[in-house]
């Protein structure tokens, strides 16, 4: 099974998915690390980026989940997949349910408390309300609030995953 958990900046998609890769024993990945060095000056800089900045990131990381796929089909990837055209590109020429989305989720002021506390992190913490208004829920992904323990909100993954 590949999940992706999606979300704004400072939803906690790292440290879940990090921790849900572990519990799946597969392997895990940041979509941040796959950016290149101008997307990454340009939100650093405090720049939003546009489809056309994303679009070569988001081929990246089809290709990514494309090659889990090959190689038996497991795998974890934090990436904010905001909106529904980006998560139709991350899943592009794949069999249908192979990915699995679960959005985390949490309180504007949550997330800003956690961006204010983050040290050596490219994304400028001013970027949150132009990446909430760029959000486009899903319909067809687990919705799960991010305000607890993390272990609590893996649990809770992994219990609707088994369902």
């Amino acid at each position: 099974m590949i999940v992706v958990l999606m979300g704004v900046t400072g939803s906690g998609k790292t440290t879940i998915g990090s921790l849900l890769a572990k519990r799946m024993q597969t392997v895990f990945a940041d979509a941040d690390s796959y950016h290149s060095a101008a997307n990454k000056a340009k939100m650093a800089a405090g720049h939003a980026l546009n489809d056309d900045d994303r679009q070569p990131w988001l081929e990246s990381l089809n290709a990514l989940l494309k090659g889990w796929l090959a190689e038996g089909g497991d795998g974890v990837l934090a990436c904010s997949a905001l909106k529904e055209s980006y998560r139709n590109t991350l899943v592009q020429r794949m069999p249908v349910g192979s990915v699995v989305f679960v959005l985390l989720d949490g309180s504007k002021e949550l997330i800003a408390e956690r961006l204010a506390e983050r040290q050596n992190h490219y994304m400028n913490p001013k970027l949150l309300d132009s990446q909430l208004a760029t959000l486009e829920m899903p319909s067809d992904a687990l919705r799960v609030l991010n305000d607890r323990a993390p272990e609590e909100v893996v649990n809770e993954i992994m219990l609707h995953m088994k369902a």
